[in-house]
């Protein structure tokens, strides 16, 4: 999936908003600054060297962005799809050799790496409860992983790629205090043997007008996956503002 195909599946959910009675198509963009946590690798997982790229190498503090268009039917059915770019850079000397990829890296040499980690996601979710006050949902998320880590000096470079899919739960609460302001919790997150992903935000909200919705929050990306092929754990720190538009089409919303 690429972010073309994200934009033309947002014309579809745009369009069928003329075709649905209550319904309502919403645009979502998201930005600020993240930071790393940790980010400690070892490739291959069995025979390359354990590093960070936070601590070993410094990592810098990027400015992100986020794009989802949403389309919820009949105010229980939510399908939303989101791209989710992530590329941090750092750069160091470490004092003692680096196997990384099959390549071995001399001490005491000026290293950078360039991480990225996009994503590309559809969710569906269910909303278990559906009032002025409250809104509770749980669905799932299909989620596509673009991942690349590259490691080079003046005289090597090496770079480790991967993409793959991952099957995810999706929860979000809304707890609307008064006509103005709320507070959202929202998470695509799921633990298995083979690794764990968890994207979570906790945000206040202000309804701006009534179609433009603002956001203030923290978001937390954590996850990673050990195994033979290769080891990995990263954690970034988001400190993020979002601006909702939102688009209706008929009927009148109940409490539920």
């Amino acid at each position: 999936m690429t972010p073309n195909l994200h934009s033309i599946c947002f014309i579809i959910l745009t369009f069928s908003l003329n075709q649905s009675v209550m319904a309502q198509a919403l645009v979502d963009v998201e930005t600020g600054s993240v930071m790393t946590g940790y980010n400690d690798i070892r490739i291959p997982g069995d025979l390359g060297t354990l590093f960070s790229l936070k601590d070993d190498l410094k990592s810098k503090t990027k400015i992100f962005y986020r794009l989802r268009a949403s389309y919820t039917l009949q105010s229980r059915h939510t399908i939303s799809l989101l791209y989710a770019p992530l590329e941090i850079k750092s750069a160091g000397r470490v004092p003692d050799k680096i196997s990384f990829n099959g390549v071995l890296f001399d001490a005491n040499t000026d290293l950078n790496s360039i991480y990225k980690f996009n994503s590309y996601r559809l969710t569906y979710r269910y909303h278990i409860i559906s009032q002025t006050k409250i809104i509770l949902g749980l669905g799932f998320t299909a989620k596509i992983r673009d991942a690349n880590i590259r490691l080079y000096s003046t005289k090597q470079t090496t770079e480790r790629t991967s993409m793959g899919f991952v099957p995810i739960i999706n929860f979000n609460f809304e707890w609307n205090i008064n006509e103005a302001w709320g507070l959202l919790l929202n998470s695509d997150a799921l633990v298995a043997p083979q690794g764990r992903a968890e994207d979570i935000q906790l945000a206040i909200n202000y309804q701006y007008s009534d179609p433009l919705n603002i956001r203030v929050g923290y978001r937390m990306l954590e996850g990673g996956t050990d195994s033979n092929s290769g080891y990995g754990f990263a954690l970034f720190h988001y400190a993020s503002v979002g601006f909702s538009y939102t688009m209706k089409k008929g009927g009148t919303k109940k409490d539920i």
